[in-house]
């Protein structure tokens, strides 16, 4: 059995579950990490685009917030699964769609990752050239692949360390950001400028909503390590905060900036974002504070998706191998040919290339909207939180290979949203009629949860208790011993 010190250096556990006695952390540390992986340039860039579709300052900051309330809830509510099961989160959505049912919404989400991970890297890459004072873009996307590497090898405790670092260095420079701003531009005369539009309004909520949902796929692997004691509530609540709060700053400093760019006051922040907020903050050393703080925010959110590309790229090869387990040497050549595939992509692709990937990673979110209905549905509902832990690794086991009404349910939820998306690639005849209203993510949780909880109610199969794996209890019974 692989065994792991708390004090060690790298993290040697991967897919496997954590036995009590290396659990460790408290619940605010899932504040400082969401908060701090939330507290970025890309947030500031998800908010303005609501003014740029098209909606009030004020009815965009409130459409923002309902949104990251609505999707936080969400995603919060799988953080709490980490300590009951002390899994990662795709490890455990086996108990929903079987063992090599999982995979396929498991592809979908490495794309997902590869492809934020690629256009973070390009961001980041003209902060680190700012800060060095160089022109050449590969010298900034190789320094901040390698850092991602660094971080995401070193594993859960460093990821944490860093959400500190970068809640802290987040507040300090969106502060002194969003004072900038209110300095620089007549905030009070740009809001409440237009009326009232539900389309726009709607797809402000959608915005933010749609974000708070693309952590649902791995942000139980940050919470996995906390004590299996520490209560459910603490950790939706620190996470759930974390993620809303640092998520609404950065977009409503985004719908600051878009609303005085529309006024006439300032430049186009989205054509050159990094460059904007550098120059908002001032010249010479504050411009240079500010990229480190752009540095540090993108490297915490970078970090998750190599870390949770790694998660489900495991999921997948152990599903098919039969392993319950990984070994390090797997786990690094994971991490490292994710990072290398993002930096060959922000390397080598054109502008044009980055854009059309975002619209198709944005595509892409549909998927993950139903898988959330019928995860949580089935943890909090259906299995009332007990899991046959060595289920989840064997395909003739409890779960078995394909779990037929929650792969049902979950292709309903994705098609169910096709007639309602609102994307550059597809327009839904539905979202026409609506003006362009995108509620796609809405259909796809009511259309999931509809299908999926009475057939699921009815084929039941999960135990009355949590069963757990041989080397757990093993592993617990000397633990007792040794004390």
């Amino acid at each position: 059995m692989v065994t792991q010190a708390k004090d060690s250096l790298i993290e040697t556990r991967s897919i496997d579950m954590i036995p009590d006695h290396e659990r460790h952390g408290k619940p605010f540390n899932q504040f400082t990490l969401w908060f701090g992986a939330n507290m970025q340039i890309t947030s500031v860039v998800d908010g303005a685009l609501a003014v740029v579709f098209g909606a009030d300052a004020l009815w965009a900051f409130i459409g923002l917030l309902i949104g990251n309330i609505l999707g936080g809830a969400v995603m919060a509510l799988h953080s709490a699964q980490g300590p009951r099961l002390g899994l990662p989160q795709m490890i455990s959505s086996r108990a929903q769609f079987g063992v090599l049912g999982a995979i396929l919404p498991l592809i979908l989400a490495v794309v997902m990752y590869l492809g934020f991970a690629s256009t973070g890297t390009v961001l980041s890459g003209q902060a680190i050239n700012g800060i060095l004072g160089v022109q050449n873009p590969a010298i900034g996307i190789i320094i901040f692949g390698t850092l991602t590497a660094i971080l995401a090898l070193l594993g859960y405790k460093y990821i944490h360390a860093l959400g500190r670092v970068a809640t802290v260095t987040g507040i300090l420079g969106f502060t002194y950001l969003t004072i900038m701003a209110f300095v620089k531009f007549p905030v009070a005369s740009l809001f409440g400028v237009k009326p009232f539009e539900l389309t726009t309004f709607l797809l402000a909520v959608s915005l933010s909503a749609g974000w708070q949902l693309t952590f649902g796929p791995y942000v139980a692997d940050y919470s996995r390590y906390l004590p299996r004691s520490t209560p459910q509530s603490s950790t939706f609540w620190n996470t759930f905060l974390g993620s809303v709060i640092g998520t609404q700053w950065a977009m409503t400093l985004g719908v600051i900036i878009s609303a005085a760019s529309a006024a006439g006051f300032g430049g186009s922040f989205l054509k050159n974002q990094v460059g904007y907020l550098g120059e908002l903050g001032g010249l010479g050393l504050i411009a240079i504070l500010i990229y480190i703080v752009i540095v540090i925010g993108k490297l915490t959110v970078n970090t998750l998706n190599a870390y949770g590309s790694f998660m489900s790229l495991l999921t997948i090869t152990t599903a098919l191998s039969g392993k319950k387990t990984a070994s390090t040497t797997l786990r690094t050549l994971f991490i490292l040919g994710m990072i290398a595939a993002s930096v060959c992509v922000a390397l080598f692709a054109s502008k044009d290339f980055l854009n059309l990937f975002k619209n198709f990673i944005l595509v892409l979110l549909m998927v993950f909207t139903p898988w959330s209905s019928v995860n949580l549905i089935d943890f909090y509902c259906i299995s009332k939180e007990n899991i046959d832990v060595p289920g989840l690794y064997d395909p003739k086991g409890r779960y078995g290979a394909w779990n037929i009404p929650a792969l049902v349910s979950y292709f309903a939820g994705v098609i169910a949203q096709i007639p309602f998306m609102a994307q550059a690639l597809y327009t839904g005849p539905i979202t026409k009629m609506l003006g362009g209203t995108d509620i796609s993510w809405i259909v796809g949780l009511v259309v999931t949860a509809a299908i999926y909880y009475p057939w699921a109610k009815s084929h039941n199969v999960a135990p009355d208790d949590m069963i757990y794996p041989e080397e757990y209890l093993l592993a617990a019974e000397k633990e007792k011993t040794n004390n």
